[in-house]
């Protein structure tokens, strides 16, 4: 009975410790957008490396769609080969377990066009430069460009890059960038992540699972001790396990009125003699 318990207590702390998990949504080759036929590989990553994770998608044509209805899943990842325009959309990572973990979702964005924009896909650091890159489907040398921001003239970039400098949240918005004589790319949004280290609630609440498990086996084992106490049966010491030997009492008389020869003691002895029953 106390076996079953424990493992049924170490299953809740298993289920409690997977759903602090983060999981991730990482793409290979890491930009937001793709040129019409080009492939993509996502990938679903949690804090323990460990799969039962899909892939899912919001497009014109799909809705929470997984991954074997449009691509080919493999463990906790994706494959999208021959990219189209409709593959357009929102992409995120679900749990296959049911439950209600799910990662941030990301916007991927497939060219018809000669032009893309290749810019972070994910939220990019506070203080960190990022360099975006204006590349043309033919000639695939880099050619100058234009970049925008919201809708509004930023820079040239003479080979077709620009670095954005220590951004800030003031950065975050969509880009796009144009080639002269080759055109414009699709718009792709930039977030700016605030640095900040971890807090003690924070660090606190990743070792929950830990602290639980520590108390749950500390309180099993405080259990074991007090029932096996209280079964152990008490030793009875009875009257049979000490003898008591003879007392004997002398009478006291005043030397005065005692003889010099006689050998009563002046004082009262008492003999007490006290047996082992083992003996």
């Amino acid at each position: 009975m106390e076996g079953t318990s424990v493992l049924r207590l170490l299953a809740l702390i298993s289920l409690l410790s997977r759903s602090t998990n983060q999981v991730h949504l990482t793409v290979s080759p890491s930009r937001s957008q793709f040129f019409r036929g080009e492939s993509v590989t996502l990938i679903c990553e949690d804090e323990n490396g460990s799969d039962g994770w899909t892939v899912r998608r919001n497009t014109t044509r799909d809705t929470r769609a997984e991954c074997e209805d449009w691509g080919q899943p493999a463990n906790s990842s994706c494959t999208l080969t021959g990219l189209l325009p409709w593959d357009t959309g929102l992409y995120w990572c679900e749990s296959m377990s049911g439950s209600s973990s799910s990662s941030s979702s990301i916007q991927l964005s497939v060219s018809g066009g000669s032009v893309i924009l290749q810019s972070p896909v994910l939220p990019v650091m506070e203080g960190d430069d990022v360099t975006l890159s204006c590349r043309a489907k033919n000639p695939t040398h880099n050619l100058p460009a234009a970049f925008y921001k919201d809708g509004s003239f930023i820079g040239d970039g003479p080979s077709g890059h620009m670095t954005l400098l220590h951004v800030s949240s003031s950065d975050e918005g969509l880009y796009k960038c144009n080639v002269k004589g080759h055109g414009e790319s699709p718009s792709s949004r930039i977030s700016v992540k605030e640095k900040s280290s971890p807090t003690a609630p924070t660090f606190l609440f990743a070792l929950l699972p830990v602290l639980l498990a520590v108390v749950v086996v500390l309180l099993v084992l405080l259990g074991v001790l007090v029932r096996r106490h209280s079964n152990r049966k008490p030793e009875k010491v009875g009257e049979e396990d000490i003898r008591y030997g003879d007392i004997r009492i002398l009478p006291h008389q005043h030397r005065s009125n005692t003889p010099k020869n006689e050998s009563h003691p002046d004082a009262v002895y008492s003999a007490v003699r006290t047996e082992d029953a083992n003996y």
